[in-house]
């Protein structure tokens, strides 16, 4: 589905306190962006903010920082973060959001970063053969966050083709599985936060997939 170009998006984020307007300045200085000595998190493909907005609140001892590409979709991400935040009489000092195209993650983030989770929730499954390389598990991109990831990969889909396929891309770039389960809301994961577009894919009958896994040299 095409978004259509709001004029006003790129403004209004650039009002935002937590917004960063050139990421690849912070390479291999987001420690000190945030400046507490807490982990880092990082979500890829944010979309509207549903899991991020949730993160936020869920997780107060991390710092958070959540991707995507168009301004159209980060600018409601950002509304929500804000209204969660509100709600919750949180401070905006351990989140950043920022648009950068997740194809070129390491021109953002370098080995000195040490990223201690990816979160990558519901991404395009590119199904067609030569547009695999596109999705966010490919091994071109696994390739990409091993220097800056410290700790974990958690992945969740509905897509079973996607799933799948994912596996065989870990393992071929040397990745452990460490947590698999292929419905995610009989499994009894205690630490699942619930978007929107999870609670429709359910609903319609699909079975939720996640795996939580690390590079294996990071053991």
């Amino acid at each position: 589905m095409r978004i259509r170009c709001k004029p006003w998006a790129r403004p209004e984020l650039e009002q935002s306190h937590f917004f960063m307007a050139a990421p690849k300045e912070k390479r291999g200085h987001w420690a000190e962006e945030f400046g507490n000595g807490k982990p880092i998190w990082l979500e890829l493909g944010c979309g509207k903010g549903g899991f991020a907005s949730q993160a936020v609140v869920h997780w107060q001892d991390v710092n958070f920082i959540a991707v995507d590409i168009k301004n159209e979709m980060l600018v409601l991400a950002k509304r929500k973060i804000e209204a969660a935040l509100k709600e919750h009489d949180l401070t905006d000092e351990q989140v950043r959001v920022m648009i950068f195209n997740i194809s070129h993650i390491e021109e953002a983030f370098a080995p000195e970063d040490r990223i201690d989770r990816i979160f990558i929730n519901f991404c395009n499954p590119w199904p067609k053969g030569k547009h695999k390389k596109r999705r966010l598990t490919h091994p071109r991109q696994l390739e990409q966050y091993k220097p800056f990831l410290k700790g974990e990969i958690w992945f969740k889909t509905d897509d079973d083709g996607l799933f799948e396929e994912t596996l065989e891309y870990l393992e071929e770039t040397g990745f452990e599985v460490t947590y698999l389960t292929r419905d995610l809301h009989a499994s009894g994961f205690a630490e699942n936060l619930v978007t929107e577009h999870e609670q429709m894919f359910t609903e319609e009958g699909k079975p939720i997939k996640f795996l939580i896994c690390r590079p294996k040299e990071s053991n």
